[in-house]
């Protein structure tokens, strides 16, 4: 039996690094449903305290997800989730984004000026790639394929 799954990233503050994320690969971040979250409030299933705002929308605190803009079928979600303790060693595992035919440069360029922080190139054969760190120090690679 193929089992599905999404990818889970862990941070501080995860809806601006949902923001990120979803500039960074051309997604979307999935919207907020406040009718459904001030329902659950009203039935006592959640609380005040389990949400916030967030340019100008009501979310849960928790986390929010991302998704492909052609749905779940093209790529599986990526959920953004709040953690107390701050990242403090390098990821066991990260995520490669394939930019296509684009200039890998051109590419981290525009991540760094949006707050990731280039960490170094590499090459291995004929592939080469530039591994970056998300706004709150989660590496990734970008590479061509």
């Amino acid at each position: 039996m193929a089992y599905t799954f999404q990818v889970t990233i862990d941070c501080a503050d995860p809806h601006p690094l949902a923001d990120w994320w979803a500039d960074a690969l051309g997604w979307e971040v999935e919207p907020s449903d406040e009718a459904f979250i001030r329902g659950l409030i009203a039935a006592g299933h959640a609380t005040d305290a389990d949400t916030t705002t967030h340019r100008g929308t009501l979310v849960w605190k928790v986390g929010t997800g991302i998704r492909h803009p052609e749905g779940p079928e093209r790529a599986p979600r990526i959920l953004f989730l709040r953690v107390p303790e701050p990242k403090t060693v390098k990821n066991r595992v990260h995520l490669d984004v394939r930019v296509g035919e684009e200039d890998i440069a051109t590419v981290v360029e525009r991540l760094v000026a949006k707050g990731a922080t280039f960490l170094h190139e590499g090459r291995q054969g004929p592939s080469v790639w530039t591994t970056i760190a998300d706004p709150e120090g989660n590496e990734l690679c970008i590479s061509h394929g």
